[in-house]
């Protein structure tokens, strides 16, 4: 069991979604706006993907571009990023799948297949 945390109106969640469901995948699905992730979480989901901080921003996102990230986030500390990422979940790149020994973002089908062992 996965935990798939998404925003039901992005394209990119709604294939990634299907994805799971065509390939038997049993999820829990959590709405990222209603339900955003707290510190901890991304600290942790953060630890345990092995991935650059940067990864978990959605940098395509209206919200990144309103607060100029792209500019403010180098000067900012880990602990300072992971808050900011707390306050908003249209902040935080999506889909977000979550297992047992892994956490990844985005959709990119290879990486799932490969995570998820199908």
């Amino acid at each position: 069991m996965v935990l798939f945390v998404e925003y039901p109106k992005c394209t990119t969640c709604k294939k990634a979604k299907k994805w799971l469901e065509e390939n038997g995948v049993e999820f829990t699905d959590r709405h990222i706006a209603e339900e955003n992730p707290t510190k901890e979480e991304l600290t942790a989901w953060y630890q345990k993907s092995g991935l650059p901080l940067k990864r978990f921003f959605n940098t395509s996102g209206l919200k990144y571009k309103e607060l100029n990230l792209k500019d403010k986030l180098p000067s900012m500390s880990e602990e300072e990023q992971l808050e900011l990422l707390s306050t908003d979940g249209m902040l935080v790149k999506r889909p977000v799948l979550v297992g047992e020994d892994f956490v990844t973002t985005g959709f990119k089908e290879d990486t799932w297949k490969e995570l998820l062992g199908k």
